[in-house]
């Protein structure tokens, strides 16, 4: 997501949720740190582009989510096919605030030798 991000625009920002936001999620006692987690991508970005290029931005709770995504400077939106209804509903929004849509840059889901989608829940369950 992040190199595809990276390769269609100049410069991206990466809305990293905080912790709190995290807690309910499946095996939440496996995740990393928000620190550990931010200083991996910028590790990982930095091994093929500049990390100017980039800005990581901590969402501490859902209306964060929706307010970066209501900034009229924006123009994409790099997501994964599941989270696409949602990415229709933010354009919506978008539309009636008299904004302009995002471009939808869909990335497929990846999928295991039996079929199964790859997800970090699924790692963090096998940890």
């Amino acid at each position: 997501m992040l190199r595809t991000a990276l390769s269609v625009s100049e410069f991206i920002e990466i809305g990293l949720t905080s912790q709190d936001l995290l807690e309910n999620k499946q095996y939440s006692s496996k995740l990393e740190s928000y620190e550990t987690r931010k200083n991996n991508i910028e590790t990982y970005i930095s091994s093929f582009a500049d990390l100017k290029r980039t800005n990581i931005v901590k969402i501490k709770n859902w209306a964060d989510m929706d307010k970066y995504a209501q900034d009229p400077e924006y123009e994409g939106l790099i997501l994964s096919q599941e989270t696409y209804e949602n990415a229709l509903k933010l354009n919506e929004n978008r539309e009636k605030k008299g904004l302009k849509p995002l471009i939808l840059v869909v990335i497929p889901l990846i999928k295991d030798k039996d079929n199964n989608k790859i997800s970090s829940t699924l790692i963090r369950k096998k940890l």
